[in-house]
Protein backbone atom coordinates (compact mmCIF):
# COMPACT_ATOMS: atom_id res chain seq x y z
CA UNK A 1 0.00 0.00 0.00
CA UNK A 2 1.69 2.98 -1.50
CA UNK A 3 1.78 5.61 2.16
CA UNK A 4 2.62 9.08 1.87
CA UNK A 5 4.24 12.51 4.20
CA UNK A 6 1.67 13.29 6.95
CA UNK A 7 1.13 15.91 8.94
CA UNK A 8 -0.35 15.26 12.01
CA UNK A 9 -2.07 18.23 13.98
CA UNK A 10 -2.26 17.56 17.53
CA UNK A 11 -0.11 14.97 17.61
CA UNK A 12 0.87 14.85 21.25
CA UNK A 13 -3.22 14.28 21.95
CA UNK A 14 -4.60 10.73 22.40
CA UNK A 15 -6.01 10.50 18.95
CA UNK A 16 -2.52 12.34 17.33
CA UNK A 17 -0.37 10.26 19.25
CA UNK A 18 -1.32 6.78 18.47
CA UNK A 19 -2.31 7.86 14.89
CA UNK A 20 1.19 9.02 14.44
CA UNK A 21 2.80 5.94 16.23
CA UNK A 22 0.58 3.82 14.07
CA UNK A 23 1.81 5.82 10.91
CA UNK A 24 5.63 5.47 11.60
CA UNK A 25 5.03 1.72 11.91
CA UNK A 26 3.09 1.57 8.76
CA UNK A 27 6.10 3.23 6.51
CA UNK A 28 5.13 6.93 6.45
CA UNK A 29 7.04 9.92 6.63
CA UNK A 30 5.42 11.89 9.54
CA UNK A 31 5.35 15.46 10.54
CA UNK A 32 4.41 15.77 14.75
CA UNK A 33 2.11 19.14 14.49
CA UNK A 34 2.15 20.21 18.30
CA UNK A 35 2.80 23.52 20.74
CA UNK A 36 5.26 21.02 22.69
CA UNK A 37 7.10 19.25 20.23
CA UNK A 38 6.48 15.48 19.89
CA UNK A 39 9.28 12.81 21.51
CA UNK A 40 8.29 10.00 19.77
CA UNK A 41 10.22 7.53 18.01
CA UNK A 42 9.91 8.23 14.02
CA UNK A 43 7.80 11.62 14.39
CA UNK A 44 9.61 14.78 13.49
CA UNK A 45 8.55 17.50 15.36
CA UNK A 46 6.67 20.91 14.58
CA UNK A 47 6.00 23.37 17.17
CA UNK A 48 3.67 26.11 16.14
CA UNK A 49 0.42 27.60 17.83
CA UNK A 50 -2.46 27.44 15.15
CA UNK A 51 -3.96 30.23 16.30
CA UNK A 52 -1.04 32.42 15.46
CA UNK A 53 -0.91 32.60 11.60
CA UNK A 54 2.13 33.82 11.67
CA UNK A 55 3.87 31.04 13.41
CA UNK A 56 2.16 28.63 11.83
CA UNK A 57 3.42 29.95 8.46
CA UNK A 58 6.78 30.05 9.38
CA UNK A 59 6.23 26.18 10.96
CA UNK A 60 5.09 24.81 7.73
CA UNK A 61 6.89 26.27 5.08
CA UNK A 62 8.61 24.17 2.63
CA UNK A 63 7.57 20.81 4.55
CA UNK A 64 6.00 18.41 1.80
CA UNK A 65 2.85 17.08 3.33
CA UNK A 66 0.79 14.65 1.11
CA UNK A 67 -2.08 14.27 3.95
CA UNK A 68 -2.79 15.99 6.20
CA UNK A 69 -4.92 14.39 9.82
CA UNK A 70 -6.50 17.06 11.97
CA UNK A 71 -6.24 15.81 15.43
CA UNK A 72 -6.78 18.68 17.85
CA UNK A 73 -9.01 21.42 19.13
CA UNK A 74 -8.88 23.82 21.98
CA UNK A 75 -11.45 24.87 24.52
CA UNK A 76 -12.78 28.07 25.54
CA UNK A 77 -15.47 29.16 27.58
CA UNK A 78 -18.74 29.58 25.49
CA UNK A 79 -19.96 27.30 22.12
CA UNK A 80 -19.12 30.77 19.74
CA UNK A 81 -15.89 30.71 21.34
CA UNK A 82 -15.07 27.28 20.48
CA UNK A 83 -16.29 28.11 16.97
CA UNK A 84 -14.08 31.18 16.56
CA UNK A 85 -10.76 29.97 18.07
CA UNK A 86 -11.25 26.31 16.34
CA UNK A 87 -12.00 27.74 12.82
CA UNK A 88 -8.99 30.27 12.93
CA UNK A 89 -6.99 27.54 13.57
CA UNK A 90 -7.32 25.26 10.72
CA UNK A 91 -7.89 28.48 8.38
CA UNK A 92 -4.54 29.26 9.92
CA UNK A 93 -3.32 25.59 9.14
CA UNK A 94 -4.40 25.53 5.22
CA UNK A 95 -3.44 28.63 4.50
CA UNK A 96 0.10 27.86 5.50
CA UNK A 97 0.05 24.23 3.53
CA UNK A 98 1.42 24.28 -0.14
CA UNK A 99 -1.64 23.63 -1.98
CA UNK A 100 -0.25 21.65 -5.01
CA UNK A 101 1.37 19.20 -2.59
CA UNK A 102 -1.54 18.00 -0.60
CA UNK A 103 -3.68 15.09 -1.75
CA UNK A 104 -5.62 14.24 1.35
CA UNK A 105 -7.01 15.79 4.67
CA UNK A 106 -8.67 13.75 7.21
CA UNK A 107 -10.59 15.22 10.67
CA UNK A 108 -11.63 13.49 13.49
CA UNK A 109 -14.38 15.10 15.67
CA UNK A 110 -17.25 13.01 17.51
CA UNK A 111 -20.58 12.62 18.47
CA UNK A 112 -21.25 15.82 19.45
CA UNK A 113 -22.02 15.73 16.15
CA UNK A 114 -25.01 14.04 17.07
CA UNK A 115 -25.38 15.22 20.29
CA UNK A 116 -25.20 19.00 19.96
CA UNK A 117 -22.40 21.07 21.69
CA UNK A 118 -21.69 21.49 25.56
CA UNK A 119 -23.96 24.19 25.80
CA UNK A 120 -26.74 21.93 24.12
CA UNK A 121 -26.19 18.74 25.12
CA UNK A 122 -28.62 15.75 23.98
CA UNK A 123 -31.03 19.30 24.35
CA UNK A 124 -32.85 17.90 20.80
CA UNK A 125 -34.42 14.86 19.40
CA UNK A 126 -31.15 12.16 19.97
CA UNK A 127 -31.91 8.90 17.63
CA UNK A 128 -29.78 5.80 18.15
CA UNK A 129 -28.04 4.55 16.87
CA UNK A 130 -25.89 7.65 15.24
CA UNK A 131 -25.83 7.49 11.70
CA UNK A 132 -23.56 9.72 9.86
CA UNK A 133 -26.63 10.57 7.92
CA UNK A 134 -27.82 12.45 10.63
CA UNK A 135 -29.28 15.83 10.27
CA UNK A 136 -27.18 18.49 12.00
CA UNK A 137 -28.14 19.49 15.82
CA UNK A 138 -29.36 22.90 15.92
CA UNK A 139 -26.91 25.72 16.98
CA UNK A 140 -23.39 26.31 17.18
CA UNK A 141 -21.02 23.61 17.08
CA UNK A 142 -17.09 23.94 16.39
CA UNK A 143 -17.40 20.48 14.77
CA UNK A 144 -19.24 22.04 12.18
CA UNK A 145 -17.08 24.54 11.86
CA UNK A 146 -14.24 22.61 11.08
CA UNK A 147 -16.19 20.31 8.57
CA UNK A 148 -17.13 23.04 6.54
CA UNK A 149 -13.91 25.06 6.31
CA UNK A 150 -12.21 21.48 5.70
CA UNK A 151 -14.55 20.95 2.62
CA UNK A 152 -14.63 24.05 0.98
CA UNK A 153 -10.31 23.77 1.17
CA UNK A 154 -10.72 20.47 -0.41
CA UNK A 155 -12.95 22.34 -3.21
CA UNK A 156 -10.72 25.42 -3.78
CA UNK A 157 -7.84 22.92 -3.83
CA UNK A 158 -8.77 19.56 -5.01
CA UNK A 159 -7.56 17.38 -2.13
CA UNK A 160 -9.68 14.31 -0.98
CA UNK A 161 -11.15 14.47 2.59
CA UNK A 162 -12.49 12.54 5.07
CA UNK A 163 -14.10 13.11 8.55
CA UNK A 164 -14.17 10.45 11.26
CA UNK A 165 -16.39 10.92 14.66
CA UNK A 166 -15.31 7.94 17.25
CA UNK A 167 -17.29 7.88 20.66
CA UNK A 168 -15.07 8.26 23.68
CA UNK A 169 -11.47 7.74 22.82
CA UNK A 170 -9.48 5.08 24.53
CA UNK A 171 -5.63 4.83 24.31
CA UNK A 172 -2.35 4.92 25.65
CA UNK A 173 -1.52 9.02 26.02
CA UNK A 174 1.41 10.31 28.26
CA UNK A 175 1.04 13.84 29.49
CA UNK A 176 -2.76 14.09 28.09
CA UNK A 177 -5.27 13.91 30.84
CA UNK A 178 -8.63 14.10 28.77
CA UNK A 179 -8.66 10.07 28.68
CA UNK A 180 -11.17 8.32 30.17
CA UNK A 181 -9.38 4.98 30.67
CA UNK A 182 -6.28 6.78 32.08
CA UNK A 183 -8.98 8.56 34.72
CA UNK A 184 -10.56 6.10 35.04
CA UNK A 185 -7.11 3.41 36.39
CA UNK A 186 -5.80 6.57 38.42
CA UNK A 187 -9.73 6.77 40.22
CA UNK A 188 -9.44 2.63 40.96
CA UNK A 189 -5.88 3.63 41.90
CA UNK A 190 -7.45 5.84 44.41
CA UNK A 191 -10.19 3.68 45.78
CA UNK A 192 -8.00 0.72 46.42
CA UNK A 193 -5.25 2.65 48.16
CA UNK A 194 -8.01 4.52 50.63
CA UNK A 195 -10.46 1.65 50.92
CA UNK A 196 -12.94 3.70 49.00
CA UNK A 197 -15.90 1.37 47.10
CA UNK A 198 -15.37 2.11 43.29
CA UNK A 199 -18.64 3.81 42.57
CA UNK A 200 -19.85 5.07 38.67
CA UNK A 201 -19.92 8.59 39.11
CA UNK A 202 -22.55 8.65 36.09
CA UNK A 203 -26.10 8.56 35.47
CA UNK A 204 -28.69 5.77 35.54
CA UNK A 205 -29.39 5.83 32.59
CA UNK A 206 -26.20 5.36 31.55
CA UNK A 207 -25.53 2.38 33.74
CA UNK A 208 -28.43 0.47 32.14
CA UNK A 209 -28.17 1.53 28.43
CA UNK A 210 -26.34 0.05 25.93
CA UNK A 211 -23.22 1.97 24.61
CA UNK A 212 -20.22 2.09 23.01
CA UNK A 213 -16.70 3.23 22.34
CA UNK A 214 -13.46 3.63 20.43
CA UNK A 215 -9.84 2.22 20.70
CA UNK A 216 -7.49 4.94 19.69
CA UNK A 217 -5.83 2.48 16.63
CA UNK A 218 -8.80 1.67 15.55
CA UNK A 219 -9.10 5.03 14.99
CA UNK A 220 -5.89 5.25 13.88
CA UNK A 221 -6.55 2.14 11.19
CA UNK A 222 -9.30 3.80 10.18
CA UNK A 223 -8.03 6.86 9.04
CA UNK A 224 -5.21 5.79 6.63
CA UNK A 225 -7.66 3.44 5.43
CA UNK A 226 -10.14 6.55 4.51
CA UNK A 227 -6.70 8.21 3.45
CA UNK A 228 -5.77 5.37 0.95
CA UNK A 229 -8.99 4.71 -0.21
CA UNK A 230 -9.97 6.33 -3.01
CA UNK A 231 -13.78 4.73 -2.80
CA UNK A 232 -14.05 6.06 0.20
CA UNK A 233 -12.76 9.83 0.01
CA UNK A 234 -15.17 12.57 0.48
CA UNK A 235 -17.04 10.77 3.16
CA UNK A 236 -17.62 11.08 6.78
CA UNK A 237 -17.51 7.97 8.95
CA UNK A 238 -18.60 6.89 12.87
CA UNK A 239 -15.85 5.24 14.16
CA UNK A 240 -16.13 2.45 16.82
CA UNK A 241 -14.96 -0.69 18.36
CA UNK A 242 -17.87 -2.79 17.03
CA UNK A 243 -19.67 -3.79 20.14
CA UNK A 244 -21.71 -2.82 22.53
CA UNK A 245 -21.86 -2.64 26.37
CA UNK A 246 -23.80 -1.89 29.35
CA UNK A 247 -21.45 -0.17 32.02
CA UNK A 248 -23.24 -2.24 34.56
CA UNK A 249 -21.32 -4.96 33.50
CA UNK A 250 -18.61 -3.25 32.46
CA UNK A 251 -17.91 -1.12 35.20
CA UNK A 252 -17.76 -4.43 37.28
CA UNK A 253 -15.18 -6.02 35.61
CA UNK A 254 -13.09 -2.84 35.59
CA UNK A 255 -13.20 -3.42 39.48
CA UNK A 256 -12.65 -7.27 39.57
CA UNK A 257 -8.95 -5.92 36.91
CA UNK A 258 -7.92 -3.50 40.29
CA UNK A 259 -9.49 -6.35 42.93
CA UNK A 260 -12.11 -3.60 44.01
CA UNK A 261 -15.34 -4.00 45.83
CA UNK A 262 -17.78 -2.20 43.25
CA UNK A 263 -20.58 -0.19 44.69
CA UNK A 264 -23.92 -0.20 42.84
CA UNK A 265 -24.94 2.60 40.98
CA UNK A 266 -26.08 5.73 42.99
CA UNK A 267 -29.51 6.67 42.48
CA UNK A 268 -28.12 10.34 41.57
CA UNK A 269 -24.76 10.78 39.83
CA UNK A 270 -21.59 10.51 42.11
CA UNK A 271 -19.37 12.98 39.30
CA UNK A 272 -15.46 12.44 40.02
CA UNK A 273 -15.15 15.98 40.11
CA UNK A 274 -16.73 15.77 43.45
CA UNK A 275 -15.54 12.21 44.72
CA UNK A 276 -11.68 13.35 44.31
CA UNK A 277 -11.96 16.92 45.55
CA UNK A 278 -8.58 17.17 47.78
CA UNK A 279 -7.71 14.21 47.35
CA UNK A 280 -4.15 15.45 45.38
CA UNK A 281 -2.01 14.85 48.48
CA UNK A 282 -3.20 11.63 48.42
CA UNK A 283 -1.92 10.49 44.96
CA UNK A 284 1.13 12.29 45.87
CA UNK A 285 1.44 9.87 48.73
CA UNK A 286 0.20 6.59 46.15
CA UNK A 287 2.90 8.41 44.16
CA UNK A 288 5.94 8.27 46.73
CA UNK A 289 5.04 4.81 47.83
CA UNK A 290 5.30 3.18 44.61
CA UNK A 291 7.50 5.34 42.83
CA UNK A 292 5.06 6.24 39.60
CA UNK A 293 6.32 8.59 37.27
CA UNK A 294 4.26 11.24 38.17
CA UNK A 295 2.91 12.50 41.51
CA UNK A 296 0.26 15.34 40.34
CA UNK A 297 -2.59 13.47 39.25
CA UNK A 298 -4.19 16.80 37.46
CA UNK A 299 -1.88 15.97 34.88
CA UNK A 300 -2.89 12.22 34.52
CA UNK A 301 -6.93 12.58 35.00
CA UNK A 302 -9.51 14.97 33.98
CA UNK A 303 -12.26 14.08 35.82
CA UNK A 304 -14.84 16.96 34.43
CA UNK A 305 -14.52 14.91 30.82
CA UNK A 306 -14.89 11.77 32.07
CA UNK A 307 -18.23 12.75 34.12
CA UNK A 308 -19.28 14.54 30.63
CA UNK A 309 -19.94 11.05 29.33
CA UNK A 310 -20.99 9.41 31.92
CA UNK A 311 -23.74 11.71 33.12
CA UNK A 312 -24.87 11.96 29.87
CA UNK A 313 -29.15 11.39 30.48
CA UNK A 314 -29.25 9.78 26.93
CA UNK A 315 -27.93 6.55 25.10
CA UNK A 316 -25.37 6.70 22.74
CA UNK A 317 -25.05 3.97 20.34
CA UNK A 318 -23.19 4.47 16.65
CA UNK A 319 -24.08 2.86 13.55
CA UNK A 320 -20.74 1.68 11.75
CA UNK A 321 -22.63 0.05 8.74
CA UNK A 322 -21.49 2.73 6.25
CA UNK A 323 -17.72 1.83 6.61
CA UNK A 324 -18.17 -1.37 6.35
CA UNK A 325 -20.68 -1.32 3.44
CA UNK A 326 -17.04 0.76 2.29
CA UNK A 327 -14.76 -1.75 3.07
CA UNK A 328 -13.11 -1.36 7.19
CA UNK A 329 -14.04 -4.56 8.59
CA UNK A 330 -11.37 -3.76 11.69
CA UNK A 331 -12.77 -4.13 15.57
CA UNK A 332 -11.49 -4.33 18.64
CA UNK A 333 -13.50 -5.61 21.70
CA UNK A 334 -13.47 -2.68 24.07
CA UNK A 335 -13.09 -4.60 27.54
CA UNK A 336 -9.32 -5.64 26.04
CA UNK A 337 -8.86 -2.06 24.93
CA UNK A 338 -9.21 -1.07 28.53
CA UNK A 339 -7.25 -3.83 30.27
CA UNK A 340 -4.25 -3.38 27.82
CA UNK A 341 -4.24 -0.08 28.69
CA UNK A 342 -4.44 -0.67 32.37
CA UNK A 343 -1.79 -3.21 31.52
CA UNK A 344 0.46 -0.89 30.12
CA UNK A 345 -0.14 2.22 32.53
CA UNK A 346 1.23 -0.30 35.50
CA UNK A 347 4.32 -1.79 33.19
CA UNK A 348 5.38 1.95 33.13
CA UNK A 349 4.71 3.21 36.61
CA UNK A 350 1.86 5.65 35.61
CA UNK A 351 -0.03 3.52 38.17
CA UNK A 352 0.55 1.28 41.17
Amino acid sequence: MQTGVALVVGATGITGGNLATYLVASGWTVYGLSRTPSQQAGVIPVSANLLDADATARALKGLPVSHVFYCTWTRRDTEQENVEANGAMMNNLFSALDPERLVHAALVTGTKQYLGSFESYGSGRVETPFRESAPRVSGENFYYTLEDIMIEAAGRYGFAWNVHRPHTVIGHARGNAMNMGTTLAVYASICKATGKPFVFPGSQLQWNALTDMTDALLLARQMEWAALTPGAHNQAFNTVNGDTFRWRRMWQELGEFFGLEVADCPETPQPLEEQMAGLEPEWERIAEQHGLAESDVTKLASWWHTDADLGREQECVNDIVKCRDFGFDAFRETRAAFFDLFTRLRAEKVIP
